[in-house]
């Protein structure tokens, strides 16, 4: 991992994406990395409206945008002060434009809805595309209409996963930056063994607490039916979940766990779907 590798937050001008702007700027201040404010376009025509190139070419860049992403650019400097902001439209669908992006990028953060979303989608298309094909961890910002969340701590979903060990070490770190408490779950049903849960729990807040000394580390066993559910309900005082981006007996061909899923449509607070760092191409 580089340390030119900004944060990256899409942006279209729709309140929820300003909102993720925000979120963004703050992720930027906390890591002392630029922050890339990116719109994708496409041509005006609209979408899968087949489209002959040698006629209509490259579609050009919007007025509309450029002001939009430049009026963003200058509020967040304004309140932000020391922020490097660049500005970028892009040509393409914005949850292509995204993914590219995160190859790149130190973080990637998107709203959990989008310019003409539909009222009933709770995540927009492009916030499921990058949640699920992201290169870099991606902060799915929930509720869209949430401020900046000043307490509450980070809490994460733990199974004994691979991601899930990912999932510790990002959510360690998280709770470094804000000066929080590193919360970590195991959901278990009524017939698990309890001793082996609760070892599971042990060995990942030692390594917590071995790659953030002096950090706060909790292990929350919680008994329940549907783990989805339960850390649904315990994201309702937490201020960030980080989920890995499978879970244990995954399926290799799903690009996101159900869990995850669950989370990213469902959750009381930001999500950081723990996807790892890919070499910079």
């Amino acid at each position: 991992m580089t340390m030119t590798r900004p944060v990256v937050v899409g942006v279209d001008g729709s309140p929820p994406s300003l909102v993720a702007a925000e979120h963004a700027a703050q992720a930027a201040v906390w890591r002392s990395r630029p922050l890339h404010l990116v719109h994708g376009y496409l041509h005006p025509l609209g979408y899968g409206v087949p489209i002959n190139p040698y006629e209509v070419g490259v579609p050009a860049a919007s007025e509309d945008g450029r002001k939009m992403l430049e009026q963003t650019a200058a509020e967040l400097v304004d309140r932000w002060p020391g922020l490097t902001v660049e500005v970028r439209q892009v040509a393409g669908g914005p949850g292509a434009t995204l993914v590219e992006e995160s190859r790149r990028a130190e973080l990637v953060v998107v709203g959990s809805r989008g310019l003409g979303g539909f009222a009933g989608l709770l995540l927009g298309s492009v916030g499921t595309q990058i949640a699920a094909h992201g290169h870099c961890p991606v902060l799915v910002i929930r509720p869209p209409d949430r401020p900046l969340p000043t307490e509450g701590p980070v809490l994460v979903g733990v199974d004994g996963s691979e991601s899930a060990e990912l999932a510790v070490g990002y959510g360690a770190e998280e709770a470094g930056r804000r000066g929080g408490t590193l919360v970590l779950v195991h959901v278990a049903d009524d017939g698990d063994d309890a001793g082996e849960a609760e070892a599971l729990l042990a060995t990942a807040g030692a390594a917590a607490r071995g790659s953030r000394p002096g950090l706060t580390v909790q292990e929350r066993l919680i008994v329940a039916p549907k783990a989805d559910q339960a850390l649904i309900e315990a994201t309702g005082d937490a201020a960030l979940v980080v989920a890995g981006s499978r879970g244990r007996g995954g399926f290799a061909g799903l690009l996101l766990g159900s869990v995850s899923q669950t989370l990213v449509h469902h959750a009381r607070c930001p999500v950081l779907i723990a996807h790892p760092y890919q070499p910079e191409q």
